[in-house]
């Protein structure tokens, strides 16, 4: 490594992972609030499952859109309206007494809010600062915060809920959402339209218009790959965000278990966020994302054998937690490995669009699956079998092992 390598930007990372904390910490603990909106407004669950299904597509088409802005402009702007934006979507949820209603607020405000403070847009301002080998790290390190706020809020959010209601939480959800504006100013930096470290395949990434880049991206067959697995991740992860309490309350146990597994998902995803993105920087990358994704059949069927206990839930949702947002430090990576850094917010932002189409699905036709069968029973079979896709479609990923690209640069 030369000698006039920078140091990793630790202020840069903490506010980047601080950001993301408070706008996951809000988006993935929204599940929790289901029931209760259910049964104060009468609306029924599959129509809000609905509504939170177009949050989890909002959320995902934004993140390109607000990912092109902060590339071209730099992310204070994005950031700092994002805040703004999540707070009145929580603010005025509780004023609304419709689906209608709700897919106005947490479908749009709200998502469109969280996308703005999301990972795309914070892993792509980071990594323009950052050299190759450190952006892996960097990545997992970020994704670690998100994961930190869903350990930290979901057991805050489920308390307020027992003892103020859900109105006052998601009040108290909205204040919460404006502590992120400040954390925009350690980010305001523009971006490097000359940065280094793109990789050999994407040496020319400096002088390409974001419209080349894309157009090469399109017809990039290890792209596409990225695509479908994170699809396939989108499902699992707002099927469980959305109906785990669902899931747990069909078996008889209190609410407190949904709380607490929740907090469990997001406290083991910092370990694994953290660990993925260390071995991301030692092995290629596509094994370790098909690695992740075929565990995650392996646990569902494990689940599925076991008795519904808390102890069975508290297991599954550490297992399950370690792999749960892990993905994105090696996506996030491989897409810089194949294209640099210069439209990393752009085209990492596009990924992780596929990533909440999965969403979408996979938080309305668990509410459709529930009103129609009883449980959800077909939708833990369906997560089965998208995941071992998804491990296979990231096998055929052209990637050079970290060590002969390091060679080679």
């Amino acid at each position: 490594m030369n000698a006039a390598t920078p140091r990793t930007p630790w202020p840069l990372l903490l506010a980047a992972a601080a950001m993301l904390m408070i706008t996951m910490g809000a988006r993935q603990t929204t599940g929790l609030f289901v029931a209760p909106i259910h049964q104060s407004t009468g609306i029924g669950i599959a129509a809000i499952s609905f509504a939170l299904a177009i949050g989890q597509f909002t959320w995902g088409a934004v993140q390109p859109v607000f990912g092109a802005i902060a590339d071209k402009r730099g992310s204070t702007g994005v950031l700092v309206f994002g805040g703004i934006l999540l707070a009145i979507g929580l603010a005025l949820t509780p004023l609304m007494t419709s689906q209608l209603g709700l897919m106005f607020t947490l479908g749009l405000l709200t998502a469109a809010g969280a996308g703005a403070g999301s990972f795309s847009i914070l892993i792509g301002a980071t990594a323009q600062q950052l050299t190759p080998e450190k952006r892996s790290f960097a990545a997992g390190f970020i994704n670690a915060g998100g994961s930190l706020g869903q350990f930290v809020f979901a057991p805050l959010v489920q308390l307020m809920i027992s003892v103020a209601g859900w109105a006052t939480a998601m009040y108290g959800l909205a204040a919460a959402s404006l502590l992120a504006i400040p954390l925009a100013w350690p980010l305001r930096r523009k971006v490097d339209t000359t940065s280094q470290g793109a990789t050999a395949g994407a040496k020319a990434v400096g002088e390409l218009s974001l419209r080349e880049q894309l157009r090469i991206a399109l017809r990039d067959r290890s792209y596409w790959m990225l695509h479908i697995g994170f699809f396939t991740c989108g499902v699992h992860i707002a099927f469980l965000v959305t109906h785990l309490p669902g899931e747990i309350a069909l078996c008889g146990l209190p609410a407190s278990v949904s709380a607490a597994s929740i907090a469990l998902i997001g406290l083991f995803n910092v370990a694994g966020s953290l660990v993925a993105g260390a071995l991301g920087q030692r092995m290629r990358m596509k094994w370790i994302l098909a690695a992740m994704y075929a565990s995650r059949a392996v646990m569902i069927g494990i689940y599925l054998l076991s008795p519904p206990t808390p102890i069975t839930f508290y297991i599954f949702a550490a297992a399950l937690g370690f792999t749960w947002l892990a993905t994105v430090p090696p996506t996030a990576g491989l897409v810089g490995k194949l294209f640099g850094p210069r439209y990393l917010g752009t085209l990492f932002g596009l990924t992780l669009l596929s990533h909440q189409l999965g969403g979408f699905f996979g938080a309305w036709l668990g509410g459709v699956a529930l009103e129609k069968f009883g449980d959800y029973s077909w939708m833990w079979y369906a997560d089965m079998a998208l995941a071992l896709l998804a491990a296979a479609a990231n096998l055929p990923i052209r990637e050079k092992s970290p060590k002969l690209a390091l060679a080679a640069a």
